[in-house]
């Protein structure tokens, strides 16, 4: 039967509504289980101190939930959200929100939960240390939203920004990919934040002394393997906010598509791999402080190359946007 654009609005806003939920609660659920495993893990090593790890599980896990509450944020927005004037444009948006959100929850909800996990077993370690540990948590933790973040916020800029003075073709192809970009980017910068943040917690937990080395290496790594999530944002606002005129070939869409999926696509293996060099890094300096400063430069410049990968990918879609 034939649709109106209401009827096409409204089925962007719910399928896009969907995606957001469906993917969103998939990394938080992993992350908290992960944590609580972990937890048990812990109580089963020093059942005396049940208490305090059941405490840092609790809190661990409600951080590892929050990707999951954006997720519902803009599930719910994009459900119960007066449309307004209806067209194509609104409707790409609401679809590109919608994967923006879903697959930029991925990540962080998994990475959370790892420096979560690996501070109930340092409480079971060290217990003298616990408030150490559960703050070093709660700042990896943190970070390792951010990805989650950008994802909401260009989620947010899809649905409430007025794109319906712009040609249906090629726009709706811009405002998916913009959507694709930044989500996808964020899963491997979220995870990878998480491996960093795990691996500080364990550890603290091996060397309370080296906890200054540790946190600094930790958030310098953590920054690094941020940076994939931050090229799928520039990409995103790219394809948001440039003009593109009407009548353009069906090739130019599928280019401004493709742009999305390439950056976001690459950015997941760097912001992965950018992890587990940070990871190594952390985890070493704990146990040989006199040689941080040569861990953070092996770290720096294995992160560099990893990196450039996404670089690639950054400026194939430049490409796709700007000459093809």
């Amino acid at each position: 039967m034939p649709f109106d654009l209401d009827t096409w609005v409204q089925v962007a806003a719910v399928s896009g509504s969907g995606f957001a939920m469906g993917l969103g609660a998939v990394g938080a659920a992993i992350g908290e289980g992960y944590t609580a495993a972990q937890a048990n893990l812990a109580v089963s090593r020093n059942p005396d101190l049940s208490g305090d790890i059941f405490k840092n599980m609790l809190v661990g896990q409600a951080v590892a939930e929050s990707a999951s509450i954006f997720a519902l944020v803009i599930a719910i927005l994009l459900l119960f959200l007066d449309t307004g004037n209806a067209s194509m444009v609104k409707a790409a948006a609401f679809f590109g929100a919608g994967l923006s959100m879903g697959f930029g929850a991925i990540g962080s909800g998994v990475g959370s939960g790892i420096p979560g996990g690996q501070a109930c077993l340092g409480i079971s370690r060290q217990p003298a240390v616990a408030s150490r540990l559960t703050t070093n948590m709660l700042i990896g933790s943190a970070v390792c939203q951010t990805p989650a973040i950008f994802s909401m916020v260009v989620a947010l800029m899809l649905i409430f920004i007025d794109f319906s003075h712009l040609p249906v073709h090629p726009t709706w192809a811009a405002l998916v990919g913009a959507g694709m970009s930044t989500g996808l980017a964020a899963i491997g910068s979220g995870y990878g934040g998480g491996l960093a943040a795990g691996a500080s917690c364990e550890g603290i937990a091996r060397q309370p002394t080296s906890t200054a080395n540790v946190t600094t290496t930790m958030l310098v790594g953590q920054a690094v393997a941020q940076t994939p999530s931050i090229f799928g944002l520039l990409v995103s606002f790219i394809l948001m906010f440039k003009s593109f005129p009407p009548g353009e070939p069906f090739s130019t869409a599928m280019g401004l598509l493709a742009a999305g999926l390439c950056m976001g696509f690459g950015g997941i293996g760097p912001g992965v791999g950018n992890g587990m060099a940070a990871e190594g890094a952390v985890r070493w300096v704990a146990r040989r402080m006199s040689h941080a400063g040569d861990l953070m430069r092996t770290m720096l410049v294995g992160q560099a190359v990893s990196q450039s990968t996404a670089i690639y990918a950054m400026v194939i879609s430049l490409v796709l946007i700007f000459v093809v």
